[in-house]
């Protein structure tokens, strides 16, 4: 027996993980180091912005220092759990329901287009990127109040924000067109599934057609067998569009925890005062 070849497991964040699982891409683990990859993205400006920052003097510390403690930790949770809570929350995972459309008594969602979800995700990155940023500059202005140490360190992070943003928003920004595959995959698996189911249905229409024409017609055994095909019911008429909902929803949290990382790194610096 042949067996298909296997995909290499990939390992690092679980958005990476999560995208190589739903668009079936068999992606190689790369051999640059992280340092390698970054000077790609780098232009020369950053370079030297990043240098001084590295290798120049100690900036001077920003005022009287201002302790990092429950309050703040609570506030940074706050924030994070109320992203989370308004990307769960959002429209494109609700189930829109065609008023009055009724597939065997059930309610039937209505026909919805990728384009709608493409809207919503790009929306939700926009809340990210807003929130997460906003949070992440008021941490590292309060890193700049505390040692020269920590104070270079805010400089370092400001200087990496400004120099990765554009290619951090770039390439998150074909996450939506990575999820549009996918969606058309179970959509098409879906029709594929649903008009099999249909031509048993007919089937089955034949046969009771031919029973009631009379017992000579067909056997009761071939009415049992063809009555065993049935046509898909409401739930399995739009299964896969709430497939696609959890699965678009794991990917968005799961760009939350890459989004926060830098945020991650601030606060567990603020950890050290």
């Amino acid at each position: 027996m042949v067996h298909p070849p296997q995909r290499t497991a990939i390992s690092g964040p679980a958005l990476v993980r999560l995208l190589a699982r739903l668009t079936q891409a068999d992606v190689p683990e790369s051999r640059q180091s992280l340092a390698d990859r970054l000077s790609q993205w780098l232009g020369w400006t950053d370079a030297i912005a990043l240098s001084t920052a590295l290798s120049g003097p100690p900036p001077a510390v920003a005022g009287v220092a201002r302790a990092f403690g429950s309050a703040e930790e609570r506030e940074c949770a706050r924030v994070r759990a109320g992203l989370a809570q308004t990307l769960a929350g959002d429209s494109a995972f609700a189930v829109a329901r065609r008023r009055g459309a009724t597939l065997h008594g059930a309610a039937v969602e209505a026909p919805v287009d990728y384009a709608v979800f493409r809207q919503r995700y790009t929306a939700m990155q926009q809340t990210m990127e807003t929130g997460i940023g906003s949070l992440r500059g008021r941490l590292r202005a309060m890193l700049a109040t505390q040692t020269p140490a920590l104070a270079r360190l805010a400089v370092l992070d400001a200087v990496m924000e400004r120099a990765l943003g554009e290619r951090e928003r770039s390439v998150l920004a074909t996450v939506p067109g990575l999820l549009a595959g996918h969606f058309q995959r179970l959509r098409a698996q879906a029709e594929a599934k649903a008009a099999s189911a249909g031509e048993g249905a007919t089937d089955a229409a034949a046969v009771a057609a031919a029973v009631a024409a009379g017992p000579a017609a067909v056997s009761a055994n071939e009415a049992a067998a063809a009555a065993t095909k049935t046509s898909p019911d409401a739930a399995a008429h739009t299964a896969w569009l709430s497939v696609f909902r959890q699965d678009m929803q794991s990917v968005v949290l799961a760009e939350l925890d890459v989004r926060f990382q830098p945020v991650e790194g601030l606060i567990a610096a603020l950890r050290t005062c």
